[in-house]
């Protein structure tokens, strides 16, 4: 559904973590890189939330209610818009797999070596069994 209207560029591996601040049962994680004409505006209101509506997803008053799918922009035009991707495994793990070397501004990190603290600290799984291959994508 990305591709139809924007061009994939990278994509990580899936990743399985349990929920963080709710209930349910586990989550499967992954990054994909994009590039788009589009504003954030109309990225977030008329592409993502458009599919995750089509996807089955029901957004209530809890956002850590159990989901079908969440699509989320963590980096737009090189400014981080999802300011906790440092604080959690979902989203640095997989974000380093495709920008490895991206720094954080205050400490001068890079998200790589996050992340493998992350991968050993918090309880993240890498899903060999489940692929997102750019190339098959319908």
């Amino acid at each position: 559904m990305l591709r139809k209207v924007m061009s994939i560029e990278a994509t990580s591996s899936v990743w399985e973590t349990p929920p963080v601040g709710g209930q349910g049962g586990n989550f499967l994680n992954a990054v994909v890189s994009v590039q788009t004409s589009l504003s954030i505006e109309d990225l977030r209101d008329n592409v993502l939330r458009l599919i995750e509506a089509r996807l089955g997803r029901v957004r209530t008053s809890d956002p850590n209610s159990p989901r079908t799918i969440d699509m989320d922009i963590l980096i737009y035009d090189q400014q981080v818009i999802e300011k906790t991707l440092w604080e959690f495994a979902y989203i640095c793990v997989p974000l380093a797999e495709i920008y490895p070397d991206y720094t954080h501004p205050e400490s001068g990190l890079l998200i790589k070596d996050i992340a493998i603290h992350m991968r050993h600290t918090t309880p993240i799984r890498l899903r060999r069994d489940i692929r997102i291959d750019q190339k098959k994508l319908p």
